[in-house]
């Protein structure tokens, strides 16, 4: 398939682009620096361009079949005031509808939008207090990709290690977790891969965990 990766400078994005070329699918990725992207494969195409641009997007989305974000806040400054989310998604679905590519995997969290009610305590309160304005700027994202007409799947993982792909995790809309769940981005990365391929999840959101 012929996949663009919103993010893959991020760890995730990263995991998602690696994993993908190892699957044999034609990845572009938009980036700001491309300096940032270590990754050298001859399916890898790396455009220079921000995904708040309306422009760049639009120009990126362009003759693929499918989308993977993994945008989110990178700084503690992005986190006290983080609007990447709402000014990057909606113009992304937008572009996606006009140029017909219909599957989106969106990366959300665990807490945030729709999953809160499905968090437990700890992420739940932390989206309603020091990360309250990066659940306030994804449930906006979210609420984008719902209203779409979009063949959508959000992602939603507890938090993330930079431990090895297991492929032993687990998934659904709702799960029985404990306290403090933790998911390895290698997991998430194989999980989003995954349902390019699989339609249990699409326009409906996934909890993803160990």
């Amino acid at each position: 398939m012929k996949l663009l990766v919103l993010g893959a400078t991020g760890r995730t994005g990263h995991e998602i682009v690696t994993a993908a070329l190892r699957e044999g699918h034609d990845v572009t990725a938009l980036v700001r620096d491309r300096s940032r992207l270590t990754i050298h494969d001859p399916r890898l195409r790396v455009m220079a361009g921000s995904a708040t641009d309306p422009a760049a997007v639009d120009e990126a989305v362009a003759g693929h079949d499918a989308v993977l974000c993994t945008l989110g806040p990178r700084s503690p400054r992005e986190l006290l005031r983080s609007v990447l989310m709402r000014a990057s998604v909606p113009a992304l679905v937008e572009s996606m509808q006009r140029h017909g590519v219909r599957r989106l995997v969106l990366l959300s969290a665990l807490g945030a939008g729709e999953s809160a009610s499905s968090a437990p305590l700890v992420p739940r309160l932390a989206f309603r207090t020091i990360l309250r304005q990066v659940g306030a700027d994804k449930a906006l994202a979210e609420d984008a990709v719902r209203a779409s007409e979009l063949a959508w799947t959000i992602v939603y993982p507890p938090a993330l290690t930079n431990g090895p792909a297991t492929g032993s995790y687990r998934h659904g809309e709702r799960l029985e977790l404990g306290a403090s769940p933790k998911v390895s981005r290698a997991d998430i990365a194989g999980f989003m891969l995954a349902q390019l391929a699989d339609g249990a999840y699409i326009r409906r959101g996934a909890i993803v965990a160990s």
